[in-house]
């Protein structure tokens, strides 16, 4: 059983290294193409890669199953990014950092509402709140380190609406690991009916089938690497973590993201890591590692 958990740790961590890195591969696509254009392409070449890796169909058991698909496509992968992407366009980034991470916060009331008959593991306890408020200080160090902070009603807004719909499909995602199908197959099935709610909504975006960019080898690596390990490889390990160690505790794997994009950008990028940021990503590490440790000696009773 440890053993398990182990391996859930493994692929959330892996998951979250690679999503606190695709801000670089999206920067250099918004160059040719528009947010939901990125969002879509790299969605359609995650479900073409599921769909090779396991040809076989998922037959699920009645309507009810199927509903918690439908809500995991339309809140994971369809509205989850449109309302980030659209947040970016009215509010700072850091803003949107901030407010983002708020999701393991959301994901464990709901899950404590909704998720008591799936799971013992999805209890609050007072080290998940002291871990929370730690890693929030030190996301909020990182993100306005040397800026004022602005507030930007409407993006903000948008953003916390987009934490709130993570931590639903964080729940549905945790409902779904409970049905026991094979993890690659409810990925794709997720991925079909977010991108079947991502046509209407390209509809009123603008979207442009123009594929012309990928010619460039640059466009054509960067959307590899978003579809085949931020999409396909990614959510397949995150809904793994899911199924082992439940919603709660994958969830505050969170809180790392803003910590690997600081750490990239030196490494990448080259910029600047300010006393700031160093302060904050201790602190942020800090609330992590103690949201961790109590929910092991929590679960070895």
């Amino acid at each position: 059983m440890e053993n398990k958990n182990y391996t859930g740790h493994f692929t959330a961590a892996l998951t979250i290294l690679i999503w606190g890195t695709t801000f670089i591969s999206t920067k250099v696509l918004l160059e040719d193409f528009q947010p939901v254009e990125i969002l879509v392409f790299r969605f359609i070449l995650g479900f073409v890669i599921l769909l090779l890796l396991s040809p076989r169909r998922l037959k699920t058991r009645g309507k009810g199953e199927e509903l918690l698909f439908v809500g995991a496509g339309l809140s994971g992968i369809c509205l989850y990014y449109l309302l980030e992407n659209i947040a970016l366009t009215y509010t700072l980034a850091s803003n949107v950092g901030v407010i983002i991470s708020v999701a393991p916060f959301f994901t464990a009331i709901l899950a404590h509402l909704f998720l008591g008959t799936v799971s013992q593991e999805e209890k609050l306890g007072i080290p998940f709140f002291i871990g929370f408020f730690l890693a929030m200080a030190g996301i909020i160090l990182i993100s306005f380190n040397g800026a004022e902070l602005k507030l930007n009603p409407a993006g903000d807004l948008l953003a916390l609406l987009a934490a709130l719909v993570w931590a639903v499909y964080s729940v549905l995602s945790r409902k779904i690991s409970s049905l026991g199908y094979p993890v690659v197959l409810t990925t794709r099935r997720t991925f079909f009916y977010g991108l079947l709610f991502m046509i209407p909504a390209s509809f009123l975006l603008d979207f442009q089938l123009n594929v012309a960019p990928l010619l460039n080898p640059v466009n054509l690596l960067n959307i590899l690497y978003l579809g085949a390990g931020a999409s396909a490889l990614c959510f397949v390990t995150w809904n793994f973590s899911v199924k082992k160690l439940g919603a709660v505790k994958t969830s505050i794997y969170i809180y790392l993201v803003p910590v690997i994009t600081v750490v990239t950008s030196v490494l990448i990028l080259h910029e600047q890591m300010g006393l700031m940021s160093a302060l904050g990503v201790l602190l942020t590490l800090a609330g992590l590692g103690l949201s961790e440790i109590k929910w092991k000696r929590k679960s070895s009773h």
